[in-house]
């Protein structure tokens, strides 16, 4: 007997080392779909087959441990050293509109996981389900081996775009109170602990007017957070970065990323919800700051010597 979200289950004897992965898990498949057909809310909003004219996208299945995932790999076959762009959450609607545009622009591939048009992976043999970011472990190395496969292949930097809910939890912020404290979560340029702390924007311009749009910034904890990649530039450039230190992985990629000396980059904007115009806005906050960190920092004279992941 186990327990998941406080409630009992039984388990057949001699279930529980194939419910853990102990057992072959099965292939990882590979799918290749024209866009304009894919049933999600994400590929329905681009019907044009204009929108995807040199780009490819493949489906990808696989199970690990508890969880099945669906990824969809979107490339542009004819770049593939330019940014991975990764959208973990199925309902962060400007992360993938931004991502789209940045594929065009500067090529690379990007990864959306598909959770079902929600934040989380349900697709789970038992226990709670799974954030996409959040798994990012040695001991898992399936999920990180496809999200990151590209990056093997000389894609760089990686680049996650998020949207976040307004304000903050200010009960458990060390910083002074300010602004919306209210929200629910840490995603805000007002936000600090022992782990995140905040280099506010000075001038507060546009798209930085916003507590709620900001860049993470990630180093290890045995570093100073100018260690982290393009944390000066962007400081330098008067944004709000949240600067991120990592003691051990909360199985991030941001800190999966910095953990294996990876290039990674993360900017986050208010969600807005699917109505054209707010979702135009959000979209173009983090488009802004892809361009405006692919000139500072991601350059490709800027490009470092390419890195192998090794996947444990």
């Amino acid at each position: 007997m186990f327990r998941t979200a406080g409630r009992k289950h039984w388990l057949v004897a001699g279930t529980l080392p194939l419910l853990l992965g102990a057992y072959d898990p099965g292939p990882i498949t590979r799918t290749r779909l024209d866009p304009v057909t894919i049933q999600t809310n994400d590929f329905a909003r681009h019907r044009a087959p204009a929108e995807w004219r040199g780009l490819t996208v493949d489906r990808l299945d696989f199970a690990e441990e508890r969880a099945r995932w669906r990824l969809y790999r979107i490339a542009d076959p004819k770049r593939p050293r330019g940014p991975l762009w990764f959208v973990p959450h199925d309902d962060e609607n400007a992360g993938f509109e931004a991502a789209l545009t940045a594929l065009r622009k500067y090529g690379g591939a990007m990864i959306a996981v598909d959770g079902g048009g929600g934040r989380r992976n349900r697709n789970v043999v038992f226990g709670r389900s799974i954030d996409p970011n959040r798994n990012f472990h040695d001991g898992l190395p399936r999920y990180p081996s496809q999200v990151l496969a590209t990056v093997n292949e000389g894609a760089w930097p990686i680049i996650a775009l998020h949207t976040n809910s307004p304000g903050y939890e200010g009960t458990k912020s060390r910083c002074p109170l300010e602004g919306d404290a209210s929200g629910e979560g840490v995603i805000s340029i007002r936000f600090c602990n022992a782990i995140l702390t905040p280099s506010a924007s000075k001038h507060r311009r546009w798209p930085f007017d916003s507590d709620d749009v900001v860049a993470f910034a990630t180093y290890r904890a045995t570093q100073t957070p100018s260690a982290a990649f393009c944390r000066d530039a962007m400081v330098g450039d008067d944004w709000n970065v949240v600067q991120e230190r990592v003691v051990n992985s909360d199985g991030s990629l941001s800190n999966y990323a910095v953990l294996h000396d990876l290039d990674y980059l993360n900017f986050e904007t208010l969600e807005t919800g699917t109505e054209p115009g707010a979702l135009a806005e959000a979209s173009k906050r983090l488009t802004w700051m892809i361009d405006r960190a692919m000139t500072l920092c991601a350059r490709p004279d800027q490009r470092p010597p390419h890195r192998t992941i090794r996947f444990r």
